[in-house]
């Protein structure tokens, strides 16, 4: 049962359209998932319209039980959501840029991200409840990126870093409509109040973080909700408070993008009745121009220092990388590095490469599903599907006889999933114990 102020609300937006955008609320939601273009995945058909590695499949699987998934080879993310990509493509070209994607937990838009962006361009993802970023972390790890750093800050705190980002995405906390027909809860859970409330909150956030916005920096504004206040409204308030301009995005009639339902401006809506995604609104604002200088010039202040880690660094390219405090960052990005260190709280930078015991070196989860790991280093092991899924529950596996004693990489179907310690008899798991399968049987 859909709230009565929302059904009134919403058919006064929709008008003819409202029956059928009803009727599509109690249909099952698509399934649909982005692979990750630097690790060995699938593809499936057919394809998401408005992103190259964006496919839908004909049922939900247990990605569970799919190691696939759990070495980062794909990630479940709603169809509309991966737009972001229209727009990443319009506003860059061969140039690295500094992002922060603002409120990044679970990592959807994230890892999106770190796929699109020019090369060396560094990734600021933050959240900024400290549960949900370590979840954020997780994924970002098994996507395989070195260039990003994770944080869990309040918005405001980004407002020291005057100047620093090219580009801010900020898919904001909000009402919740377009989550209706996946959460029914949701539903319940809605009300005119929380609307006006997610609206002031929006607003506030981006006020907050619009300092840290270069002159001439893109910033990126989205919410999963149907209604103006959160969506229309906000987006001219912010546009005119800050002089900012309201951007254009190129789409093709097929995909059945909708425009604004209020105001005369470009915005990018998706409706279930009319597109395969959940309801989804993203617009594009650019900060307008300024004599103040922005982007990297400001770590001039933080002088690179070269850093060395050993011999663990032949595991990586040491030309690229920067190895201090276990881990790896690359060199282009490890000022903006000690920037985030020093005002931001990280949660994870780079490749964590593992810590020391006693005279053995154990390298991480992390140095494993890097896509810029040496894997030639490392003994490497196939494993076969149930023995994968038995080292993802952190269960003992045996390895063949003629493996060699040591550290082994084990893989499942050429991708790297994490290391086990081959001691002859047995096997020691390697695989974090936060992240396990917990979950014995399908």
């Amino acid at each position: 049962m859909l709230p009565p102020d929302f059904i009134k609300r919403t058919k006064e937006l929709l008008k003819d359209e409202y029956e059928a955008f009803k009727a599509s609320l109690e249909t099952p939601p698509p399934v649909s998932l982005r692979i990750n273009p630097s690790k060995t995945g699938f593809r499936n058909e057919p394809q998401v319209a408005w992103c190259k590695t964006g496919y839908y499949l004909s049922e939900r699987p247990s990605f569970t039980f799919d190691p696939l998934f759990h070495a980062g080879t794909y990630y479940v993310q709603e169809a509309a959501s991966m737009f972001l990509e229209q727009i990443i493509m319009k506003i860059t070209d061969s140039r690295p840029v500094v992002c922060l994607d603002l409120c990044a937990a679970p990592g959807g838009k994230s890892t999106h991200l770190v796929s699109l962006l020019p090369e060396d361009s560094l990734l600021v993802s933050n959240e900024v409840i400290r549960s949900r970023s370590v979840i954020l972390a997780e994924n970002l790890v098994k996507w395989g990126y070195p260039n990003s750093i994770v944080t869990s800050n309040a918005p405001k705190d980004f407002s020291r870093l005057k100047h620093f980002f090219d580009i801010i995405v900020a898919d904001l906390p909000c009402s919740g409509e377009g989550m209706f027909r996946k959460d029914r809860k949701s539903r319940q859970e809605w009300s005119v109040a929380n609307v006006e409330l997610c609206a002031a909150r929006q607003r506030r956030i981006v006020r907050d973080v619009w300092e840290a916005l270069k002159p001439g920096g893109f910033f990126i504004y989205s919410t999963c909700t149907f209604n103006t206040e959160e969506n229309e409204d906000n987006i001219i308030c912010i546009a005119g408070e800050f002089g900012a301009q309201i951007l254009e995005i190129r789409i093709l009639p097929q995909w059945n993008v909708t425009g604004a339902l209020k105001h005369d401006i470009p915005v990018y809506r998706f409706f279930p009745h009319k597109t395969a995604a959940e309801g989804f609104c993203i617009a594009l604002l650019q900060k307008k121009e300024s004599g103040a200088a922005g982007g990297r010039h400001i770590v001039s202040a933080f002088p690179s220092v070269k850093c060395n880690y050993s011999d663990i660094d032949v595991l990586l390219s040491p030309e690229k990388f920067c190895f201090i405090d276990n881990r790896a960052i690359p060199k282009i990005n490890f000022n903006c590095y000690r920037i985030m260190d020093k005002f931001l709280n990280v949660v994870s930078a780079g490749i964590y490469l593992g810590e020391w015991k006693r005279k053995d070196f154990i390298p991480s989860i992390s140095l494993a599903l890097s896509t810029s790991l040496n894997r030639e280093k490392f003994v490497n092991a196939a494993l076969s599907c149930a023995d994968a899924i038995k080292y993802l529950q952190n269960e003992a596996i045996n390895l063949s006889g003629d493996t060699p004693k040591g550290f082994v990489l084990v893989n499942y179907r050429n991708v790297p999933l994490g290391f086990v310690k081959n001691i002859g008899n047995r096997s020691n798991n390697l695989y974090p114990g936060e992240w396990r399968i917990r979950k014995k049987t399908l």
